[in-house]
């Protein structure tokens, strides 16, 4: 089953001389439960296409339909909305609130869609992570690896569509990045989820399952689908 699907995207900054052509007619679809990898130089597109799978930035031209939802057609009301119910989100500096606890940062995501939390989903993802003991402190009480765990748990508080990571491991040692990369690949195989994750950082892709590459705004090369049982 096809979780997201791109069709014709192109992403344009500004006009005449200053003119940027950031994505340049990109398509390529992803089946649910995929461990993909987006990897390219700096300036290559892969972060704008990330913002734009996201709903933080729209595209000049092109569609991009998450769980059968064309989310260009949304207002900026049910688009976030749809965002903070679908869309899981992990960047390089974890963006957790400073004055929640790592309780209240895990649950915001459900408490913002005037939902409570499910407990269950809770604690299974609290053992997962290895945070167990960590719930009541605050994110400045944390090492970099614990933080980056907090919030893969709070993109995953909302059973999202797809889980985006935007340079997951780029703030974290060697040792704590392998870490997060084995948690993400945990997470894919035991909840089917789909992960798409951008990096500049060759290691890490070959943990995916597919590598798309993005050179100049086009995808140059792109490794295949690999079939994914449910």
């Amino acid at each position: 089953m096809k979780i997201l699907e791109i069709n014709h995207l192109c992403k344009v900054y500004g006009k005449g001389e200053t003119r940027v052509d950031a994505l340049k007619d990109v398509s390529f679809d992803v089946e649910k439960g995929e461990f993909v990898a987006i990897v390219g130089p700096s300036g290559s597109g892969k972060s704008t296409l990330l913002h734009i799978l996201g709903g933080v930035d729209t595209p000049t031209s092109g569609e991009v339909n998450i769980a059968g939802t064309d989310i260009g057609k949304l207002d900026e009301t049910k688009l976030a909305i749809f965002r903070r119910r679908h869309i899981g989100l992990i960047y390089q500096f974890y963006n957790l609130i400073p004055i929640l606890t790592v309780e209240e940062n895990l649950t915001l995501p459900v408490l913002l869609d005037g939902k409570k939390p499910d407990k269950k989903l809770l604690e299974e993802l609290v053992e997962k992570l290895g945070i167990g003991k960590r719930l009541k402190h605050l994110p400045n009480q944390l090492s970099g690896g614990q933080q980056q765990r907090v919030s893969i748990g709070r993109a995953l508080m909302n059973h999202p569509a797809i889980l985006l990571a935007d340079e997951p491991t780029g703030n974290l040692d060697t040792e704590n990045s392998k870490e997060i990369i084995s948690l993400l690949r945990k997470f894919n195989r035991e909840y089917n989820q789909t992960v798409i994750i951008i990096t500049h950082d060759d290691r890490i892709a070959l943990s995916a399952d597919r590598v798309i590459t993005i050179e100049d705004g086009m995808i140059t090369k792109d490794s295949g689908r690999v079939e994914v049982t449910a």
